[in-house]
């Protein structure tokens, strides 16, 4: 079974919801059946959250360095400002993301808005 293979206009929309089903529920799946067993300190743990912060550390760098859309329009200082001040606010405000991320937020918008 193909995207193409029905014709109808809700076609396309099943399939990217099956497609996605059929590609995250078994592995949900498996992490529930395997959670309760592994130690939270396990050293494969360790690598699977090291991998995890690389990969949103490379989203990020990815934003900041290569943007699209309406911030392709913005300066490199600016996003780095922003990524810097999110950062200088999480580090000293005692490693509070939500808190990084709204001043990071807020200083792009205005920062945009302002046209810097």
């Amino acid at each position: 079974m193909t995207l193409g293979s029905i014709d109808a206009w809700w076609w396309p929309y099943l399939f990217i919801l099956l497609a996605g089903c059929a590609t995250t529920y078994p592995w949900r799946a498996l992490g529930v059946y395997l959670g309760g067993r592994i130690r939270d300190d396990a050293e494969i743990l360790v690598l699977v959250r090291a991998v995890a912060t690389a990969l949103v550390a490379a989203v990020i760098g990815n934003l900041v360095c290569f943007p699209s859309g309406p911030a392709a329009d913005t300066t490199v200082t600016l996003r780095v400002a922003a990524v810097a001040a999110g950062f200088a606010v999480y580090f000293f405000s005692g490693r509070k993301v939500l808190t990084g991320i709204i001043v990071a937020e807020a200083g792009f918008v205005i920062g945009f808005y302002l046209g810097i």
